[in-house]
């Protein structure tokens, strides 16, 4: 009897633990397949796209190359165009002679000729590396037979620096100009653009040019969708030592950043960007999967530059009630919003506003306005679960009550049940129904019970 108690016992421990594997399996499923929903928009927007990668000196001897090269080759087969250009620098130097001195004038390394046969040695060697690591398609799974071509040539046009206080920078030279339809045919034929450091003059002289002014180049002269530069940082901090996400031009411009090849980087970028490349990116490649969680979820991976703010407040549209209603529907099943249906909300959205990220609706609020009494009603006040806590009510808020001064009230109220304490925090005093304008009193559910706060604009 004893025995079979303890058959018994044992085989339930066993049923347990597959039970609990099966749910492991199942949340794990499960998180799969939303990830993948939440990637459906990037995928269709990069499809078509040009982007320029800078592979930063030290990644292709990172133990994460193999992982980044895969990443890139599932971005060609997802439709992304790409053009890789590799830093070779220090290759360069640790092909050089110990004793043989580096010099560098402003970042600038003066080549001569034992610096130029080494930088065409290690442009060729690692030329051939990625070569290589592209032709083995994506190991282990269906794609693992399929064929990436990458082409590379002559597309960079230089003109030696010549003297510069002083200094004969030998056979180091600037990019002059870029073979925009070379570039262009090889993308055109669904192959990927390898592109070296190294230029060459009209006379036929070979010249050593910087990777990173190489890419900021080739993506301004093809007219980028993106720049991407990867290298040891993860992207730029604040003062704080905290990573920055998303930034202008001008806020990145501004930012200490102490580093001198992430000040080249971000400097690169923001040209870029100012001479029309749509977005420039600066993360590292340190970090498993960083690329492909920069482009193909909301907050990346690493520090996303732009011309435009990358999230920003703006009047709704009738084309944002979808998202609107996706948004507030789970507070209205809640009880902390009142219902609105579509044709409410179609009839009214010219009250609401909204603050997108990336073209994603994640926060939401109306203003309706009472003139005769100078006050206006915030309500729908709404943020995505993911963005909670983050600040981004109180700035669709300060919003609205910028747009009350603007329509000449001089104060705002709110009805809630649930945001009573939120609202006092944010300059808010409790009133009576009977302080209410005269039509919004009329309506007061008192059943609801809400709460009504105040304050002046």
């Amino acid at each position: 009897a004893t025995r079979v108690a303890c058959r018994l016992v044992k085989s339930v421990k066993r049923r347990c633990r597959l039970t609990e594997s099966h749910k492991h399996k199942m949340m794990d499923t499960e998180n799969h397949i939303n990830w993948f929903r939440h990637t459906g928009p990037y995928i269709k927007a990069h499809r078509g796209r040009i982007f320029v990668v800078y592979l930063g000196n030290g990644a292709l001897e990172s133990p994460n190359l193999m992982t980044l090269l895969h990443d890139m080759a599932l971005l060609h087969f997802l439709g992304v165009h790409l053009v890789l250009v590799h830093a070779t620098r220090e290759a360069i130097d640790s092909a050089l002679p110990k004793d043989h001195p580096v010099v560098l004038k402003e970042g600038i390394r003066v080549t001569d000729d034992l610096t130029l046969a080494a930088a065409c040695d290690a442009a060729a060697k690692q030329q051939v590396q990625i070569e290589r690591l592209l032709s083995m398609g994506l190991p282990n799974t269906p794609l693992k037979a399929a064929q990436i071509r990458v082409m590379a040539g002559n597309f960079v046009t230089a003109r030696p620096i010549g003297i510069r206080k002083g200094v004969h920078y030998l056979h180091s030279g600037t990019v002059r100009r870029i073979d925009v339809k070379g570039v262009q045919a090889i993308l055109d034929n669904d192959a990927v653009a390898l592109i070296s450091p190294l230029g060459y003059s009209p006379a036929g002289e070979l010249l050593s040019v910087s990777a990173s002014d190489t890419a900021e180049a080739v993506a301004v002269a093809i007219g980028a969708d993106k720049l991407i530069f990867l290298d040891r940082h993860a992207g730029l901090e604040d003062e704080d030592g905290n990573l920055i996400r998303q930034c202008t031009i001008a806020s990145a411009k501004n930012l200490s950043v102490l580093d001198e090849e992430q000040r080249r980087l971000r400097d690169a970028a923001c040209r870029a960007c100012s001479q029309g490349v749509t977005r420039g990116h600066l993360l590292t490649f340190h970090r498993k999967g960083a690329l492909l969680e920069e482009l193909f979820t909301h907050d990346g991976a690493g520090t996303l530059i732009a011309q435009d703010p990358y999230e920003q407040a703006r009047g709704a549209e009738i084309d944002d009630i979808a998202s609107i209603m996706e948004l507030i529907r789970p507070l209205e099943e809640s009880g902390a919003l009142v219902k609105r249906s579509r044709e409410r909300l179609e009839e009214e959205i010219h009250h609401f506003s909204i603050l997108e990220r990336d073209g994603r609706v994640i926060a939401c609020a109306a203003l309706y306005p009472f003139a005769e009494t100078g006050a206006g009603e915030i309500a729908c006040v709404a943020t995505h679960p993911d963005y909670r806590g983050a600040g981004r009510a109180k700035q669709l808020l300060n919003e609205l009550i910028f747009k009350a001064s603007r329509l000449s009230l001089t104060e705002v109220f709110v009805l809630t049940t649930q945001s009573t304490h939120w609202f006092l925090e944010q300059g808010f005093e409790l009133a009576a129904p009977k302080l209410l304008p005269i039509a919004k009193q009329q309506l007061y559910n008192w059943q609801r019970n809400s709460a009504i706060l105040k304050r002046a604009v």
